[in-house]
This record gives C-alpha cells, sequence and structure tokens, in this order.
C-alpha cells in the first residue's frame, strides 16, 4: 500500500510540474501574441508613413529641381539680379536640399524599422506556434496520465499497442479541440469583435452623417451577424449533425455530401438503393462518421476529382460503398499516423460489421463495408 501511495505522491508531483510548464508555455504565447499584435499595428502605420513620405519626397524633389534651376538662371546672369534675389534663390535651392535629405534619412529609418519589424513578426509567429505545439502535447501527456484506459484495453490485447492507440485517441481529440477552438476564434470570435467596432461606428455615422448612412453601416452589420451565425451552425454541424436525429440517415448523408461538393470542389455522386428506413442511433452516427472520415480523406489525403458514395439499406442489412479517383495507397503498409483508417475499422467493428479496402498507389480506393441491421425499440420508418 506504501508503494501504491508513493507513486501517486510521485504523479501527482509530476503532475504539478507539467501543470506548471503547461501555464509558464501559454503565458509566453499569451505575451508572444500580444506582442504580434501590437508589432502589427505599426507595422501597418509604418507602411503608411513611408507611403507618405515618398508622396512628400517627390514633391519636395520637384520644389527642389525648380530652385536649383532658379538658381542656375540667376548664376548665369549675375549681373541682372540684385544680391537680395541671389541670396534669395541660393537659400530657398539649399532649404528644398535639406528638407530633401531630412525626407530620405526618414524614409531609410522608417525602412529599417519595417524591416526589423517583420523579421520579429517571423521569430513571433514561430514562437507562438511552438508554443501551441508543447500546449498541445502537455495536454495529451496530461490526459494519458490522468485518464482511465480501461475500456481501450478491452479492445486491445497488446500492451504497447493498446498505449500507442490510447495516445492516438488523445492526440485525435485534442487536435480536434484546438481546430474547433481555432475556428471559434478565427470566425465567430472575430466577427463578434468587428461587430462591436461596427455598432461603435453606427452611433458615429448617425450623429455625423443622419440616419441614411447609419441605415447602410446596420444593413453591413446585419449581413456580418448573419455570416458569423452561419459559421456558427457550420461549426455545431461538424460536431454533430442535428438532422441526423430528427431526420434520419440519408437526408443528412445528402447534405453533408452537397456542402462537403461545394466546399471542396470535389465532384461527389451519392447513390441510394432500397427502402429508406431509421436505424438504431448509434448506427446511423457510426455510419455517417464512417462516411464523412473515407470522404475527407479522399478530399485532403487522396487528392481526388471525383468521388462515389452508394448506399443500399435492406431489411438486415445495410451496405455502403465509397469510391474515388485518388492517388490511392497500399492498404498493407501501415504508415505512422494513419489513426483514420484504424478509427473507421473501430466504428464497423463496434456494430459486427465487415470492412475491405481495395486500393493501389495511383489507381484510386474502394472502400465497401457491410453492417447487420437490429431494428430499434421503435420501428421508425421515415417518409421517402
Amino acid at each position: 500500500m506504501s508503494s501504491v501511495r508513493s507513486i501517486e505522491v510521485i504523479l501527482e508531483k509530476m503532475m504539478d510540474m507539467v501543470g506548471s510548464s503547461k501555464v509558464e508555455i501559454f503565458e509566453i504565447g499569451e505575451e508572444s501574441r500580444h506582442e504580434y499584435q501590437t508589432l502589427k499595428k505599426e507595422l501597418s502605420q509604418i507602411q503608411e508613413k513611408v507611403v507618405q513620405l515618398i508622396e512628400q519626397s517627390e514633391k519636395t524633389e520637384l520644389h527642389s529641381r525648380f530652385a536649383r534651376n532658379r538658381l542656375a538662371e540667376v548664376s548665369k546672369h549675375f549681373a541682372s539680379y540684385s544680391d537680395e534675389e541671389v541670396r534669395e534663390a541660393y537659400e530657398q535651392a539649399n532649404d528644398y536640399q535639406v528638407k530633401l535629405a531630412l525626407l530620405h534619412q526618414e524614409e531609410k529609418q522608417l525602412r529599417d524599422r519595417r524591416d526589423h519589424i517583420e523579421r520579429r513578426l517571423m521569430k513571433l509567429g514561430e514562437t507562438m506556434e511552438r508554443a501551441d505545439h508543447l500546449i498541445n502535447q502537455i495536454n495529451v501527456v496530461i490526459n494519458y496520465l490522468t485518464g482511465d484506459l480501461q475500456q481501450v484495453s478491452d479492445i486491445i490485447a497488446d500492451a504497447e499497442e493498446m498505449q500507442q492507440f490510447g495516445l492516438k485517441i488523445i492526440q485525435a481529440q485534442e487536435e480536434e479541440r484546438k481546430k474547433i477552438s481555432r475556428e471559434i476564434h478565427d470566425g465567430p470570435a472575430q466577427t463578434m469583435a468587428n461587430v462591436m467596432l461596427r455598432s461603435e461606428l453606427v452611433e458615429k455615422v448617425l450623429d455625423q452623417d443622419g440616419v441614411e448612412k447609419a441605415r447602410v453601416e446596420i444593413h453591413d452589420l446585419r449581413r456580418m451577424v448573419k455570416n458569423s451565425l452561419s459559421e456558427v451552425r457550420r461549426i455545431i454541424y461538424d460536431l454533430r449533425p442535428m438532422t441526423l436525429d430528427d431526420l434520419g440517415l440519408v437526408p443528412t448523408l445528402t447534405k453533408y455530401l452537397r456542402n462537403a461538393e461545394e466546399h471542396t470542389g470535389v465532384s461527389i455522386t451519392f447513390q441510394r438503393l432500397g427502402k429508406e428506413q431509421r436505424l438504431p442511433s448509434e448506427m446511423e452516427v457510426a455510419i455517417f462518421r464512417f462516411i464523412q472520415e473515407a470522404v475527407q480523406n479522399a478530399c485532403k489525403h487522396a487528392e481526388a476529382t471525383e468521388i462515389v458514395v452508394k448506399m443500399e439499406m435492406k431489411k438486415d442489412i445495410v451496405n455502403a460503398v465509397i469510391k474515388d479517383d485518388g492517388k490511392g495507397f497500399d492498404p498493407a503498409v501501415k504508415k505512422e499516423g494513419s489513426f483514420g483508417l484504424v478509427g473507421m475499422k473501430e466504428r464497423i467493428n463496434m456494430l459486427d460489421g465487415r470492412l475491405s479496402i481495395d486500393s493501389k498507389p495511383g489507381k484510386g480506393t474502394l472502400i465497401m463495408v457491410q453492417v447487420p441491421v437490429k431494428p430499434p425499440a421503435n420501428n421508425r420508418v421515415a417518409e421517402v
């Protein structure tokens, strides 16, 4: 018992150290982000100032040229001009030369500062990326040390494979969370921040330019909110399509594949055979995720230009076929990080189904799956 307690103490200290390191890395990342945003703003101001200086220098150069011509004219016909006119011509030419030199010097300083900021922004970007990567790795370690892998161990007998599989599950979870976090940050959150700024602008426009101008700004504001709402709905749909519960598998697949075709530009054909019927909820989710994973793999990794999805629904079995014209692969070769294929197999195994994959490099991929139907308690039938 004392040995167990000692291990628990060691693990607690380890977790405290890992947690402290995570906080420090997070603070470094946040400080880098703050400096990054500040420098980006300064860079924008410098670029505007450089443009202004170039325009001012061109005007000063033109005046300087006229002043030099005037001085040359006075010098050539010296006797025809008074001492005051000669001195004025010389001073004017000299003043423009000095102004021009100062402008060139200021422009050079701004360009040097701009180059320095651009190099610093590149370094800060690398620092933020490394900080995010380290935090992601730490999250994996924390979840792995504190998580319960008992359910995974029931599926995977070999201890080493169980460890690797468990880590891959956690990594996939963390990557998905990171992806969702980024999507919300770069999408709806950014739009809401812009909405706040535009709402303040509406007030100013209303005070300065009247109702009609304000109405135009309000229309733009409404469009931004509408786009943000669409983005939120897309994120929710990616997490779990609500139509899967309400309408069933076929309508949800139809909508998903249509959206995927519009988003990726890949030609996707969906062919449905047999009588449409509602399946047990866990079965509908598993089949949808399976086809979703297969289509995403074909689009992202196989670089396919055409995908055909066929699904046949019988009373006692569901058959699904996903075929693409992508670059293919060798199923016998176990690739590092090929967690998507492992996940697809696990989904089908949980449904007591059968999965076969036919693929060769350069010959596309054909995935076939058969899943036995276990009717739900209430035999719901969707209207075709």
